[in-house]
């Protein structure tokens, strides 16, 4: 059944902007509902069952009354609000509309659970970006594939990288990470709603944030790396998940076995090559021969002298990587 999220605000302009820009992104399991009329709400809640109400605050609270909602957020004008005077959790409402969203899922979550959400929507084709050789741009190519990826359908970005350097490269702080996404699946609280008020959206492609603390991916058992990869392909509603591998250790084969390709970018120095055959020769001697067959072994175009900080990357989604990494994912051979 189709679950409503209704939008009652005062600034006509406000509700449908914020209805048009949420619904285009497809980024929560509800269909914004627009309405700048009381009557009009009222009359709407009475033939349909509206899960959230998102109504502003200079709406007073008694012309509300009898409008039947699961869930009331009060849009907030100003970005302090008085506990004492709210009638229900509030937003600050004059933030980018993924703000709004990831608080109102936040406050949506922490009501009495009672049923589990779950987007009815084919397995996401998962994508693993990993290799033994160091320095090879393999976060850059992760973060690469998952902007151009978002252009064409709903993408989710994770990375099991103990220090990411994400924050800065994004230029974005970051309230929640893996480590509450570790924290509810373990809870068995994850599902498409909660996974909203964690995940961050740059472009049009939405990431997890890592982990806060490198201790947290330490505890990270294989079986539970494997379990999580499951559910955000599995159950909400992303078409493409790219996962950055980092170096997990004893994560890495449990991870690398929910990948339905791997994208394993090398270098061609000694060394390089060393730790390359090694590594294929674990995996057969290991028996994981299908691990084997989803490797695709990329050499990266260098793309040096670009602007460090929140200019990264977009610059090196057009530069030659970024060249490369389109050709990539629409199957053109490259060298």
């Amino acid at each position: 059944m189709e679950k409503i999220m209704a939008v009652y605000d005062v600034d006509q302009e406000y509700a449908h902007r914020f209805a048009d820009v949420v619904n285009q992104k497809e980024k929560v399991p509800f269909t914004v509902v627009p309405f700048t009329s009381l009557e009009l709400l009222r009359e709407y809640a009475e033939k349909h069952r509206i899960e959230i109400l998102l109504i502003s605050d200079e709406v007073p609270s008694e012309e509300t009354g009898g409008i039947n909602a699961r869930s009331v957020v009060t849009l907030a004008s100003g970005e302090v609000v008085s506990v004492t005077d709210a009638d229900y959790p509030a937003v600050y409402k004059y933030q980018s509309a993924d703000s709004v969203v990831r608080e109102v899922m936040a406050r949506y979550c922490d009501r009495p659970a009672d049923e589990k959400f779950v987007a009815l929507k084919k397995r996401a084709k998962v994508l693993g970006v990993y290799s033994p050789v160091g320095r090879c741009f393999k976060t850059s190519m992760a973060l690469l594939m998952g902007q151009q990826l978002a252009r064409d359908g709903k993408t989710l970005y994770v990375g099991f990288e103990e220090f990411s350097g994400l924050q800065r490269i994004i230029g974005e702080q970051h309230k929640n990470n893996l480590s509450d996404v570790l924290y509810f699946m373990r809870q068995d609280g994850l599902d498409v709603v909660r996974l909203r008020s964690l995940v961050y959206t740059w472009k049009d492609m939405d990431y997890i944030a890592p982990v806060r603390y490198p201790e947290d991916m330490e505890q990270l058992s294989g079986d539970e790396a494997g379990q999580l990869l499951e559910i955000l392909a599995s159950e909400c509603g992303y078409e493409s998940v790219v996962v950055d591998v980092g170096r997990p250790g004893r994560n890495l084969l449990p991870v690398l076995g929910c990948c339905d390709v791997i994208y394993m970018p090398v270098k061609e120095d000694e060394v390089s090559a060393a730790k390359l055959e090694e590594f294929m020769t674990y995996l057969e001697t290991a028996g994981h021969q299908k691990i084997t067959e989803r490797i695709r072994r990329l050499k990266l175009p260098y793309h040096g002298n670009l602007k460090r900080g929140g200019d990264y990357l977009e610059n090196i989604l057009w530069s030659d990587l970024g060249d490369y990494v389109r050709k990539i994912l629409k199957g053109v051979p490259c060298k």
